[in-house]
């Protein structure tokens, strides 16, 4: 009994519909100002209703470009990542090279006479101890070192070559107690001795009697026992005391990168048979002062 009722209201719910649907068409066809009434009407009473139901569809669409917003932003935050550290390492190599340019640099300051050869080297370890002062460098036997080569900066003598290995040599510093350097004062031509003593301001000693000696005065070698060109800067007097004169040699030993080794004679070098080297002097027997003292 329900099915036949239920079949029989759905067919007239159906023919209804199909009669309001004309009704409706008639009476806009009749009375359009009507229909546009009525239609506001309703429209006025179901805007609320379709307004709260839009909120959930706009929030699942919020909620789905800010997923999407998301998923860029780790992508592109992975991409910046890796490019920042991409630019972080050329940026450390760019450091380096600016460095090493700017300590290569220096060394243009010291332009070597024409017929004395040099070769560049990088200093890469200080080789001495509590009584050494000197530094290993990158050159040797096979770039035509020899005992007794100077070492000179842009600002200066560094010191001499009295270990050669094949690919490695060591340079004992000028401020080293094993080394005298025969010297000039620049202004007066007096000949010395810059004798260290392991301290940053090495003495000058066996000057004439009659030396004139002022603060100020720049020391330069002499050129006597063969080995060290003359003329090589070596620093300026900054001290005169009754026991010594004191030399602040021009080069800067904290930031002392690059040097150049001049291919001169090794005359008056004695190599070392120890770890205890004795005075290194490149004095030849000839010029070695036997006597004298220091004139304050």
């Amino acid at each position: 009994m329900a099915q036949p009722v239920r079949s029989l209201w759905s067919r007239f719910a159906f023919a209804t519909l199909i009669a309001a649907a004309f009704a409706l068409m008639l009476l806009g066809k009749a009375d359009v100002l009507l229909v546009e009434r009525a239609r506001m009407v309703v429209l006025d009473a179901l805007a609320p209703v379709i307004e709260v139901a839009s909120r959930p569809a706009e929030a699942v669409t919020d909620l789905m470009n800010n997923v999407r917003d998301l998923r860029y932003l780790r992508a592109e935050n992975a991409r910046l990542a890796v490019e920042n550290d991409r630019l972080d390492r050329w940026q450390h190599v760019a450091r380096r090279l600016e460095a090493e340019n700017r300590a290569l640099r220096a060394l243009t300051n010291f332009v070597p006479p024409k017929e004395i050869d040099f070769v560049s080297a990088r200093v890469i370890a200080d080789g001495g101890g509590a009584f050494v002062r000197s530094v290993m460098i990158t050159a040797g036997r096979k770039d035509g070192l020899a005992l007794g080569n100077a070492a000179v900066s842009g600002e200066g003598l560094v010191g001499g070559i009295v270990e050669v290995g094949e690919a490695y040599s060591r340079v004992l510093l000028i401020t080293d107690l094993n080394s005298q350097i025969p010297i000039v004062i620049e202004r007066t031509r007096d000949p010395g001795v810059l004798a260290g003593d392991n301290t940053r301001s090495p003495r000058i000693v066996y000057l004439p009697q009659n030396a004139q000696v002022v603060p100020g005065d720049r020391i330069v070698t002499s050129g006597h026992g063969g080995v060290f060109p003359p003329g090589l800067a070596v620093g300026m007097v900054t001290t005169i005391t009754d026991n010594s004169i004191r030399v602040t040699p021009f080069v800067d030993w904290e930031r002392l990168e690059y040097v150049r080794i001049l291919k001169t004679g090794s005359d008056g070098v004695v190599q070392p048979e120890s770890a205890h080297l004795p005075p290194f002097s490149v004095m030849g027997p000839e010029t070695a002062p036997r006597s004298g003292g220091t004139k304050p």
